[in-house]
């Protein structure tokens, strides 16, 4: 691919009429031949992809990064501790997605979800205007289909006995502190310990709609994996795109070997200097299924 040079702006998308979201736009130096949106993972901030929005934008696509309400650039865990997970799912990745499409309405549109930004779009959120998308590490994160045992027994503890505890005592969840990347507000981790102690995830939570809104989505769908993911297993990924029996999906996992690195785990695939021998594969499947 011919690489171009870039440019970046902040913006603040609105999410709800007191809400906003901190998001950087990558434009190339031309007329971009597509927009591509980069919804995060929990607890994850929007400068940890930007090695691979401006890989994209260099190949011609102008990208958006972003931080989901209360974490990163986009507000206090503290104070905007009432924030939920699903708040994630429903109306960050859905708004941000609108104004993608609102700004920049000429070009084709592609998403890349990374773990919950996946779980948003497999579930139809922020979909309307996509040509395709490709998922990353998304799985049916019940913590019981964890190995090996040891790293199921540090999931547990961290989500579902220190986290909640330490989250209501300091008003938010500590994730820095605990390994896990951000800070995230207290509602997001009681309602993620919640969902991870259920056999299907939120597939069994009655007020996500789940299978519903999976069972209805269409649009064209990479679910990328990594073998080595003590997260996202390929098993894992394979229980949540089973879901999506009116889409397209095609599945790849990828090895430390092919990728010349010594481990990928769940972060690793949109990490600079670990994945980037795969960036260049899921840009050229997404441009590949242009309207």
């Amino acid at each position: 691919m011919q690489l171009q040079s870039i440019t970046s702006e902040s913006v603040r998308i609105l999410v709800t009429a007191k809400d906003s979201v901190q998001a950087t736009v990558f434009k190339p130096a031309g007329v971009p031949r597509g927009v591509l949106v980069i919804h995060p993972a929990t607890a994850t901030p929007q400068r940890f992809y930007r090695a691979f929005a401006e890989l994209a934008t260099r190949s011609g696509l102008l990208a958006v990064t972003y931080d989901y309400r209360a974490t990163g650039l986009s507000g206090s865990p503290r104070e905007l501790r009432g924030i939920r997970m699903r708040d994630w799912i429903q109306q960050d990745i859905p708004a941000v997605a609108r104004w993608a499409a609102e700004n920049f309405p000429g070009p084709p549109h592609y998403a890349v979800g990374h773990s919950v930004g996946g779980h948003g779009l497999i579930l139809d959120y922020g979909t309307e205007a996509l040509s395709a998308t490709v998922i990353v590490s998304s799985h049916v994160a019940a913590s019981r289909t964890i190995t090996p045992w040891q790293e199921r027994a540090r999931v547990t503890a961290i989500l579902n006995v220190l986290g909640p505890v330490l989250s209501r005592t300091m008003g938010y969840m500590p994730g820095q502190k605990l390994g896990l990347g951000e800070d995230i507000p207290t509602a997001a981790l009681l309602e993620w310990s919640r969902w991870i102690k259920k056999p299907n995830y939120f597939f069994d939570d009655p007020s996500m709609q789940a299978r519903e809104r999976a069972a209805r989505t269409r649009i064209p769908i990479l679910a990328v994996g990594a073998s080595d993911d003590l997260w996202a297993s390929p098993r894992q990924m394979d229980q949540l795109t089973g879901h999506l029996v009116s889409a397209t999906v095609q599945r790849r996992t990828c090895t430390p070997d092919e990728l010349g690195v010594p481990a990928i785990g769940h972060h690793g695939l949109m990490r600079r200097g670990v994945g980037e021998a795969a960036w260049p594969e899921l840009l050229d499947w997404l441009e590949g299924r242009k309207r």
